[in-house]
């Protein structure tokens, strides 16, 4: 192939012997100022002007360049790439941020930021918003530290007794979501938050199929809400942090893995038995399995699917968070089990505790603010 190149000077001048037709004519571009730069006449591409003397019979540029094929191929291959990638880096950057607003408004932005009663809003956010100050960030602590203010104790009082558990503050003016069988069928009901001071609740809604319940503190403001995350991202395995008053206890933190997913519990519907949470010495009574744990769950019951943890739960935990390693709310807890007697005030936790997904609650809400279904 090297051998079909010419050395330079080789190529015969086609006009080698004739006449000028342009020797002794005046320069029509004599004497005026040049804008920019000729055209090259030899250029195809290029437009050119009729003055100008018309190109030689051949472009000795273009047979050197076909004699060239191959190195000129390999070169148009190299050089086309770029030039491919400039041309469709705008529809992907484009794509990419229609993908990106799509994912903001189809995950915690389209939910979490709803329309309360006044200005209020809910916080929501996906499983990877960390509400965790970065220097305690992964560790039960700095958890603890974060969302300890948003958990509150609930004491309710019926004709049937008292009972005591926990929820979750969800706006800054007071609604606090906690399990239906916490203030089932109470006349009074007392919340303490986490820095002591006392509010009087009203029931806003409850749905007893769910085991929720919503309620709203009177002349509350400045309240600290919980984030509340994506159930659905959760795994087997995931670290969490319970926080609730199990027997009173005020912001008792409890920690394990979630060890399960999609558990059937049933639990009661029934009001008397909702009387039986903490203080008394009983424990919220739950089916699973096909047997009875905590006591009878009586002849009105509901089942819901449920996260298993080993985080310990007591008798007071119920309405109580379950948490991410990042502080966001992943479920509402609701059942222990225990082997022992329902009326032994000794039974306790033995690593097997339910909640409420999340995202069943986020469900739920505006079927709460409304006054419930039941």
């Amino acid at each position: 192939m090297t051998e079909s190149f010419r050395r330079s000077g080789e190529y015969e001048n086609p006009y080698e012997g004739q006449q000028n037709p342009y020797q002794g004519q005046q320069n029509p571009y004599q004497g005026q100022q040049h804008v920019s730069a000729p055209v090259n006449p030899v250029t195809p591409a290029n437009p050119v002007n009729p003055e100008w003397p018309p190109p030689p019979a051949y472009d000795p540029a273009t047979e050197a360049s076909a004699q060239a094929a191959p190195t000129a191929l390999l070169t148009e291959q190299v050089s086309s790439a770029p030039t491919s990638r400039r041309r469709t880096r705008g529809p992907i950057a484009l794509l990419a941020a229609v993908a990106f607003v799509a994912a903001a408004i189809g995950g915690g932005t389209a939910y979490g930021i709803q329309e309360l009663t006044g200005t209020d809003t809910v916080a929501s956010s996906s499983a990877s918003t960390s509400v965790v100050p970065t220097s305690q960030k992964g560790t039960v602590s700095g958890v603890a530290s974060a969302v300890s203010p948003s958990i509150v104790e609930i004491n309710a009082t019926s004709n049937a007794g008292e009972s005591t558990g926990s929820g979750v503050i969800i706006t800054s003016d007071g609604e606090i979501v906690t399990n239906n069988h916490v203030i089932s069928g109470a006349s009074q009901i007392k919340v303490t938050t986490s820095n002591g001071k006392s509010y009087t609740a009203e029931v806003v809604g409850t749905d007893s199929k769910k085991d929720l319940a919503l309620i709203k503190l009177r002349d509350a403001s400045g309240l600290k809400a919980a984030t509340l995350g994506d159930s659905a991202g959760v795994k087997v395995g995931d670290q969490v942090v319970a926080i609730g008053s199990p027997e009173g206890l005020t912001g008792t933190v409890t920690s394990g893995i979630v060890s399960a997913l999609d558990r059937d519990v049933t639990v009661s519907t029934d009001e008397s038995q909702g009387q039986q949470q903490g203080g008394g010495g009983g424990q919220w009574p739950f089916e699973f399995g096909g047997r009875q744990f905590n006591g009878d769950t009586g002849s009105s019951t509901t089942t819901y699917k449920a996260l298993q943890t080993d985080a310990s739960l007591n008798p007071g935990n119920s309405g109580g968070a379950l948490i991410d390693m990042n502080g966001n709310i992943i479920g509402i807890n609701s059942a222990m089990y225990s082997a022992a007697d329902a009326t032994s005030s000794s039974a306790g936790s033995v690593g097997l505790g339910f909640a409420i997904p999340i995202n069943t609650v986020k469900a739920d809400l505006s079927t709460l603010r409304a006054g419930g279904s039941d």
